[in-house]
């Protein structure tokens, strides 16, 4: 005769799967120093584009100033500066944003030891 399967659980079947869930978890788990390096990769980035924007905004304007007004090269000069200074000032607000960032991390990393 064969056996009925009961309302029990097989306890041998749970424990197999259970091994299996904490395998995947472990294997799936995300790799901070990695990861780390990526957000600092993307801030690298992030601070190259704010910088070129600001001179290629700066150079855009100037030279559309110069061509209306028949002033060429002088505003494209003074706005393709101005962009530059204007660069560094949002790249610096960005460094100043990643020192803070980091220092909260590191205030809620000794809170949690």
């Amino acid at each position: 005769m064969a056996e009925r399967p009961t309302d029990e659980p097989d306890p041998e079947r749970l424990k197999a799967l259970e091994e299996k869930l904490a395998a995947r978890r472990r294997a799936e788990a995300p790799k901070p120093a990695a990861d780390d390096r990526f957000r600092q990769a993307d801030m690298a980035w992030r601070m190259v584009i704010e910088m070129v924007s600001g001179l290629g905004i700066g150079f855009g304007i100037g030279y559309g100033l110069d061509v209306l007004l028949g002033t060429q090269p002088w505003l494209m000069l003074v706005f393709t500066i101005l962009g530059l200074v204007a660069g560094v000032r949002v790249m610096m607000r960005t460094a100043a944003e990643m020192n803070k960032a980091r220092a909260a991390s590191g205030a809620a990393d000794e809170e949690g030891r």
